[in-house]
C-alpha cells in the first residue's frame, strides 16, 4: 500500500495539506481525516473521464493551497482544526475492476481502523462499494447507515454482463450486508431510470428514496430531517457519499450521466454542512466529477467545496461537543462564536 503519489497529473495534496503514507502508519498516528483519491472510471456506463476527477478536486481553487480554509458560515478552519492528511491516489486500473475495488477497500479500511474518518475523492460510483464496506468493516456490518445524493439509484443488477459498475454499487453494498437496506437513504432521485423490476427490488429492502419530486414538494430541509432520524436509529456511524449528478448540469456540467432538473450547488453544499455538523459521519466519498466534460472548472470547484463544507462541519462540531453548544443552520454566526 504505498504512497504512489497522483496516478493521473502533478502530486499535489488536497489544497496543501500534508501527505501521508499508508504503508507507515506512523506518517497519520495523529490524523482526524485521511483524503484518499481514487481514480477509476472502468465501472462507467456512458461517459467516462472520473479517473481525473481526484486530480482536479484537490486543485479546484483560486486561494494559496497553503493547508488553511476559515469557514465564513462555521467560524472554524476544517483543514487546521482537524489534523488532516492526504494519502495520495490508490493505483486503480480500469482493466481490471476487481483488483482495483479491493485494492481501494483495503486502502479505506486502513484509515478507518487508524480512527481517522476517510475521504475519498472519485472516480466513479462504483468506488462507493469498497468506500462503504471498508468503514462498515471497522464500525461494524450492518451498523452503518448510508446517506446518499444522487440523481440515480444505483442499484441495478447485473448491467453489461457485470456486477460491478456505477449504477450497481448500492445493490452489492446491501446484499453483502455491509448497510442495511432500511438505514440507506437516497437524495435527488430523478429522470428515467431505473425501470419497475428494480423500483420493487428496492421496495423490498426497505430503501428510502426523497425523489427530487417529493423534495420539491416538502422541501429538502424536512426531508433531510426526517433521513438524519432514521439514520442514527440502530446504527453506529454514518457514511455519506455524494455524486455531483445530484446537482442540475447547468450548474455541474463535468459528470458522466447528467440528468436535467436537480439540486442547485448551494443546496447541496447547505446540505453535505448539514449532514456532517448533525450526523456522526465516520465516511465520505465525492464522486463522478469527470473534467473533460467539465466547462470552467465549475464541477471541479463543486467538489473540491463539497470535501470543505465537510471538514468544516465536523470540525464544528467536534468545537460544539466539547463547549456544549450548537450551531443553528438558520442563524448567522456572530464574530468570535
Amino acid at each position: 500500500m504505498t504512497r504512489y503519489g497522483a496516478m493521473y497529473g502533478p502530486d499535489l495534496t488536497f489544497l496543501g495539506v500534508p501527505a501521508c503514507d499508508l504503508s507507515d502508519p506512523a506518517s497519520f498516528a495523529d490524523a482526524d481525516v485521511v483524503i484518499v483519491g481514487a481514480p477509476f472510471d472502468g465501472g462507467t456506463s456512458h461517459r467516462p473521464g472520473t479517473r481525473f476527477g481526484p486530480s482536479a478536486i484537490r486543485q479546484a481553487c483560486y486561494l494559496p493551497h497553503d493547508g488553511s480554509r476559515p469557514s465564513l458560515a462555521l467560524r472554524v478552519d476544517g483543514l487546521r482544526d482537524l489534523r488532516v492528511y492526504d494519502a495520495g491516489d490508490v493505483e486503480m486500473f480500469s482493466g481490471d475492476i476487481e483488483r482495483s475495488l479491493a485494492a481501494l477497500e483495503s486502502a479505506v479500511y486502513t484509515v478507518s481502523s487508524s480512527g481517522a474518518i476517510p475521504i475519498v475523492l472519485g472516480g466513479d460510483h462504483s468506488i462507493a462499494l469498497p468506500d462503504a464496506t471498508g468503514v462498515a468493516r471497522q464500525h461494524g456490518l450492518g451498523r452503518v447507515s448510508l446517506v446518499h445524493f444522487d440523481a440515480h439509484a444505483d442499484t441495478g443488477d447485473i448491467e453489461f454482463g457485470s456486477l460491478h459498475g456505477h449504477g450497481q454499487p448500492m445493490r452489492r453494498l446491501i446484499e453483502s450486508g455491509a448497510v442495511r437496506g432500511d438505514r440507506f437513504l437516497q437524495i435527488g432521485l430523478r429522470g428515467y431510470w431505473p425501470g419497475p423490476e428494480t423500483l420493487t427490488w428496492m421496495a423490498g429492502q426497505r430503501m428510502r428514496s426523497y425523489e427530487m419530486t417529493e423534495l420539491v414538494s416538502r422541501g429538502l430541509d424536512s426531508c433531510l430531517s426526517e433521513a438524519f432520524a432514521i439514520a442514527v436509529d440502530e446504527c453506529e456511524g454514518v457514511f455519506l457519499s455524494v455524486d455531483v449528478d445530484v446537482v442540475d448540469p447547468g450548474m455541474a456540467p463535468g459528470t458522466g450521466t447528467p440528468e436535467p432538473g436537480g439540486l442547485t450547488s448551494r443546496q447541496l453544499l447547505d446540505a453535505v454542512r448539514r449532514c456532517c455538523y448533525e450526523l456522526p459521519v465516520v465516511g465520505v466519498d465525492v464522486v463522478e466529477v469527470a473534467p473533460p466534460y467539465d466547462h470552467a472548472d465549475i464541477t471541479a470547484y463543486l467538489g473540491n467545496r463539497v470535501v470543505l463544507e465537510a471538514l468544516s462541519a465536523i470540525a464544528r462540531r467536534r468545537r460544539d461537543a466539547a463547549g456544549g453548544q450548537r450551531w443553528d443552520p438558520h442563524q448567522p454566526l456572530l464574530d468570535g462564536r
